[in-house]
């Protein structure tokens, strides 16, 4: 393993580490308790999965693909302050016009999303997206400037701070009004509560603005010696950069709009094309994005690798050996992300407490999910070529052509087979995106990755998991015999693994006796 390969997996424990724990915090205390607090309202929690997929797009839409142009742009220490000013400024400025109108537009949104009179939810979405949107440059800033301990506090307090307020609304709140505490009372009512989810992640997404607000405005060394401070912040506008920007980013939010839509397709199509009335789809709906929080655990580690590796790659470009890292670095990415696939599998049955018993009928989603999103691992690592070699547009292109087969089969999978049909949509898309990435890498920047292995990885722990299910019925109810059995068949996946990759294992094991 070379030591760049070494460094990027470094670098993704750093900066990958924070976003984890902060969603595993997330995922471990925030999805649990919702999940059980809308236990008998499977619709509330269809509608919050409604949201927060539309707010996924939005967020893609109004950050335009400002923070990898900042990369791309701000990658030289010198270039650095004019591109987050620019940057900053521009974003300013389109989020005061894009939330002002999401607000003036909100019933109508509303009603297209779910019902007219939820149109409140629209308002306070709208502001969390706008918050959220002006601490997406600050982010940027302190990854690529190496300041992982900052970002780490800022992504755990905003989680924090959506916890506390959940708490303070949804359990202090109604305890003081059933106690006879009047203004509890008159701020309380039960029918509120999915109000009082969206405005904690407000409060969260404002104390997270304010804690960033001082990256706009500090002051850092110029380079060369005997230079003066300046400040990062100069509310200077250079145009001729920002032309420059946004023809560099125009097309990757044709391509994050693309991938938002691919994302998002199988938590909002199921309301509409699934055969039951609107409170079974929107409880089916419910089901799905619960069990989507499990597999979102291959998400996690995939966004925490995308953290690391955007920058990562932006450095090392040009240099001599550079594409030999690429191919070692998706190699090692899917080596990971299959153990992580087999992971979440094999120790389902504990897994599965993490969110409520109404929400478990969904669970055979679960492995076809997590499929897609290790395909769509594999696609980020594919597709880094045309940021490399500023050619957006191919990217755009391969977006638009997997929603294309996101949509064409959710409608012909979702009312045959249910939910489990928009999961496999989503699985079909990130693998043809991912194919076509790399096919179209091959001709324009051809990368020598090592495709039969990453293959082996994937089919020899699919292979895993389904010997897990044939030694299933042999096993009974027994968690500890099928714990047990799991555990063992993951010990023959990594010695297989040990076995192919025995040159690597040595060589590491040499690198730790050091």
């Amino acid at each position: 393993m070379s030591k760049q390969v070494k460094r990027l997996a470094k670098e993704t424990v750093i900066y990958g580490m924070s976003n984890i724990l902060s969603r595993l915090l997330n995922f471990i205390i925030v999805t649990p308790y919702l999940t059980f607090k809308f236990n008998d309202a499977l619709g509330e929690y269809g509608k919050h999965g409604i949201m927060y997929a539309y707010a996924a797009l939005l967020m893609v839409i109004m950050t335009y693909g400002m923070e990898t142009a900042f990369f791309r742009f701000g990658n030289k220490q010198e270039d650095r302050d004019r591109t987050f000013s620019t940057a900053a400024i521009s974003l300013i400025t389109s989020t005061i016009v894009f939330v002002g109108i999401l607000v003036l537009l909100s019933r109508p949104i509303s009603g297209f999303l779910l019902k007219p009179e939820d149109n409140l939810f629209v308002i306070l979405f709208a502001m969390i997206i706008g918050f959220d949107v002006l601490a997406a440059i600050p982010f940027a800033r302190l990854r690529l400037e190496n300041r992982p301990i900052r970002f780490a506090i800022y992504k755990l307090f905003n989680v924090v701070i959506n916890l506390i307020f959940l708490l303070f609304f949804l359990e202090l709140v109604p305890y003081l009004a059933q106690s006879g505490n009047e203004s509890a009372a008159e701020l309380y009512s039960p029918d509120k509560k999915l109000t009082f989810v969206f405005i904690s992640n407000l409060i969260a997404s404002i104390g997270t603005f304010l804690l960033l607000l001082p990256l706009y405005f500090r002051r850092t060394r110029e380079f060369g010696k005997g230079a003066e401070p300046v400040p990062a912040f100069s509310f200077s506008f250079d145009k001729q950069l920002w032309k420059k920007m946004m023809l560099y980013a125009m097309p990757l939010v044709v391509v994050g709009i693309a991938g938002m839509a691919n994302q998002m397709a199988d938590r909002y199509l199921p309301l509409r094309l699934l055969s039951g009335s609107y409170e079974e789809n929107i409880a089916q709906v419910g089901i799905y994005n619960a069990c989507v929080k499990i597999a979102v655990l291959m998400s996690l580690f995939t966004q925490a690798f995308k953290f690391a590796a955007e920058p990562f790659f932006f450095r090392h470009a040009g240099e001599g050996g550079s594409k030999q890292v690429y191919a070692q670095v998706a190699q090692a990415f899917t080596f990971v992300g299959s153990l992580f696939f087999l992971g979440v599998l094999l120790y389902l049955d504990l897994v599965q407490y993490l969110i409520a018993s109404n929400f478990r009928e969904g669970l055979n989603i679960v492995p076809v999910l997590l499929l897609a999103y290790l395909s769509l691992g594999i696609y980020y690592n594919f597709s880094i070529w045309y940021k490399l070699e500023d050619k957006t547009k191919i990217g755009a292109y391969i977006a638009i052509a997997g929603l294309v087969v996101t949509l064409s089969l959710n409608f012909i999978l979702i009312p045959k087979l249910g939910i489990i049909g928009a999961a496999w949509a989503a699985f079909a898309c990130f693998t043809f995106m991912a194919v076509l990435g790399y096919l179209t890498g091959r001709h324009y920047y051809p990368i020598p990755y090592r495709i039969p292995k990453m293959l082996f990885y994937v089919v020899f722990a699919v292979g895993v998991y389904y010997l897990s299910t044939l030694a299933r019925p042999l096993l009974g109810e027994n968690l500890i015999n099928i714990l047990l059995v799991n555990t063992l068949l993951m010990i023959a996946y990594l010695l297989g693994v040990a076995i192919l990759e025995r040159k690597v294992v040595r060589e590491t094991w040499k690198s730790f006796r050091r």
